[in-house]
């Protein structure tokens, strides 16, 4: 077997990750993905995932086959909408409270943790600059976040993204109020936005 056309053959068809489980399925074990490690021929991200040594790495795609319990939110959902001007240094995710995300997605993301019941509330799906799918919350479900969240994540980016949404022509402000009165927001929101919009 050509190991290395079948591992890109995965790569290729699973956003440039290939996974231990999806290798395995091919017929190739974990020991022959370590010994390819050594050679160099492919790359380890983290446990369970590793990439072609000519590939670059979408951050955001692998954290997002780690956990099926994690949802983009805040700086980096913002990002992602082109909300915010720059790439947070940090990913931000959010997690339904009582779920612990791995050691490897708490070493690189910030971590949000929300009633079950709120967890999936504006959940979509956005690109990432790499083109994968990534479980991300929609703008407005983003808003209400940061309005949440406004005295960890700062002023300046709370406010630049209050800005850039009330000037965004496809804001829905039916879907955000409705929102941010499940999120308890509501009062915090009307005192920022009447003055913005």
């Amino acid at each position: 077997m050509d190991y290395i056309a079948e591992l890109t053959a995965i790569a290729k068809s699973h956003g440039g990750i290939v996974e231990t489980k999806i290798a395995a399925e091919q017929g190739i074990s974990k020991a022959m993905l370590c010994k390819l490690c050594k050679e160099n021929k492919i790359h380890r991200i983290v446990k369970g995932q590793y990439i072609l040594p000519d590939d670059m790495q979408d951050e955001l795609f692998s954290i997002s086959k780690r956990s099926a319990n994690i949802i983009f939110s805040h700086e980096t959902a913002l990002f992602l909408h082109g909300i915010s001007d720059r790439t947070p240094f940090e990913h931000t995710i959010t997690a339904p409270s009582g779920c612990i995300p791995s050691a490897s997605i708490k070493s690189e993301c910030k971590v949000y943790y929300i009633k079950p019941e709120l967890f999936e509330l504006g959940k979509t799906v956005l690109k990432t600059p790499a083109g994968n799918d990534v479980p991300t919350y929609d703008l407005e479900r983003t808003i209400c976040d940061v309005i949440r969240s406004r005295n960890r994540i700062g002023t300046e980016t709370f406010l630049s993204a209050l800005k850039l949404y009330a000037a965004n022509p496809k804001k829905d402000l039916n879907k955000l109020n409705a929102y941010a009165k499940k999120m308890r927001v509501s009062n915090v929101l009307h005192q920022y936005l009447e003055v913005l919009l």
